[in-house]
């Protein structure tokens, strides 16, 4: 069930929402009981084939935390952590990385190892992170013996299940059980609907129509000039920032409905001047996770500078092949490695240069890296990224320009300004992308509106226009990247 869908927002979040408040008045227990299997039911309708795996993890992950919490020695409580770390590591090892796995010793080795060609099952990369983290807080001695009731909500809270925010037990839990939360709240309710709107917008106001432009590009690479190449590669960091950043918004808006504070994910990623904020301000509670329960636990920065630039090279590596089992992504991880390595060394001296070249450096940077995570293969990613520099300046393929012309598009600009002005074929293109950079850059971000919210009428007509517009836009199935993730 996509949160951009009919189902999901005439259907399944009124339900959901209602029911809830509805049986807290009565019970707390059961309606939290209710969310649960709301969640599940959102979970299942993708693929019921994969219920049994999300309810047995969170079973077994449940089972060894109980059991650990029971073992006086320390020795036997690590090997349990140990064994529970390992046991989640190897159900997303099989279902997203044994095929990538058997191919390379095919390949290096000449072996016939075969290939399961299974379908990755939704959010196993976020609920698994999420029961690790778990797991190792409850080695330390930092989790609470929490009800299993309460621990499935926090695996399987439909707004972050499936691609984050990546929370910890501590920033959700405790919330569940609070009993001044389990009334509705008008003015969280408003500022969820605030947030879900602007995400919602993002992703099928923005972030699809951007898509349309990728696809040409990354599909037909060999057949690109500089022109198109640009606009491709372009395109994709549109197209990745407002679909991830949108989800995220409107994952933190369905929380506040339920009197549920998600952590913020995007915090204006396109605005940083060097690699270290960048990562700092995007996808920060991936950022979070490997930094607490990798970078930390390898040294962090406390071993000297080489220690650290192997740890950050390691830790990078390992988030490029978080993203996708391919060589791809873990070049792209590799890539930002060895610019955090290198920032390391010249931090200094790129604080002396003017802020705008800052910036556009670390953009430029940011756009040929996402070639890595999108292109078909790492050859594509070359060759899209060196038709960028063959100087090879066409005209706008077809494609690409019917892309920009969206409905809305189409009756303002050309049928209606276009009464009076001749509008080029490429003026919806030109609309977007102007348009990306004034919200990347020049306006606040959705997190910073969020947390500004006021309920007034103002706000009120956005989260109408915002999502009556969307759903008005609404066209065939469209995911979000990171459900490959």
């Amino acid at each position: 069930m996509l949160f951009n869908s009919y189902i999901f927002i005439l259907l399944f979040l009124p339900l959901t929402v209602c029911g809830y408040f509805l049986i807290n008045k009565k019970n707390t227990k059961i309606a939290s009981a209710y969310l649960l299997g709301m969640s599940l039911w959102f979970y299942a309708y993708f693929n019921l084939a994969y219920l049994p795996l999300i309810v047995g993890s969170i079973a077994i992950n449940f089972g060894l935390n109980k059991l650990m919490r029971h073992v006086d020695s320390k020795g036997k409580r690590k090997a349990i952590m140990l064994l529970g770390v390992l046991l989640n590591i190897g159900v997303l090892f099989y279902y997203k990385y044994y095929d990538f796995f058997a191919e390379n010793v095919n390949a290096v080795f000449g072996a016939d190892m075969t290939l399961l060609n299974l379908i990755l099952p939704l959010g196993i990369s976020f609920f698994t992170f999420q029961q690790v983290s778990y797991m190792v807080d409850s080695y330390h001695g930092e989790v609470p013996d929490y009800p299993i009731l309460d621990y499935a909500l926090f695996v399987t809270f439909f707004p972050q299940l499936i691609a984050g925010p990546i929370v910890l037990h501590s920033e959700v839990v405790p919330q569940f059980m609070d009993q001044s939360k389990r009334k509705f709240n008008s003015q969280n309710f408003a500022r969820g609907m605030f947030a879900f709107a602007l995400g919602l917008a993002k992703k099928v106001l923005l972030a699809d129509v951007f898509g349309i432009a990728v696809g040409y590009a990354f599909g037909n690479v060999e057949l690109l000039d500089s022109t198109n190449a640009i606009i491709g590669a372009v395109s994709y960091v549109f197209q990745m920032y407002f679909d991830f950043s949108g989800y995220s918004d409107m994952a933190i808006g369905l929380g506040w409905m339920f009197n549920i504070e998600l952590p913020v994910n995007f915090n204006a990623p396109l605005t940083s001047r060097n690699c270290k904020e960048f990562w700092r301000r995007w996808h920060i509670t991936l950022g979070r996770f490997f930094t607490r329960y990798i970078y930390f636990p390898l040294g962090g920065s406390r071993k000297g500078t080489l220690r650290t630039c192997i740890n950050s090279l390691v830790v990078f590596a390992i988030s490029g092949l978080w993203h996708g089992a391919n060589w791809g992504y873990v070049i792209f991880g590799l890539n930002w490695g060895i610019m955090q390595v290198v920032n390391i060394f010249v931090e200094k001296w790129w604080k002396k240069i003017p802020g705008f070249l800052q910036w556009l450096g670390m953009y430029v940077a940011v756009v040929h890296n996402a070639v890595f995570a999108q292109a078909a293969s790492v050859k594509d990613a070359c060759t899209l990224i060196g038709k960028m520099y063959t100087f090879d300046f066409g005209p706008i393929a077809q494609e690409i320009t019917d892309g920009f012309r969206p409905m809305e598009v189409e009756l303002f600009l050309y049928d209606i300004v276009g009464k009076f002005v001749s509008m080029p074929a490429w003026a919806g293109l030109a609309l977007y992308m102007i348009g990306g950079y004034v919200l990347v850059l020049g306006v606040k971000c959705a997190a910073q509106l969020v947390r500004e919210f006021k309920p007034n009428w103002k706000n009120a007509l956005v989260t109408i226009a915002l999502t009556g517009l969307s759903i008005l836009s609404f066209s065939g199935v469209s995911t979000f990247l990171y459900f490959n993730f």
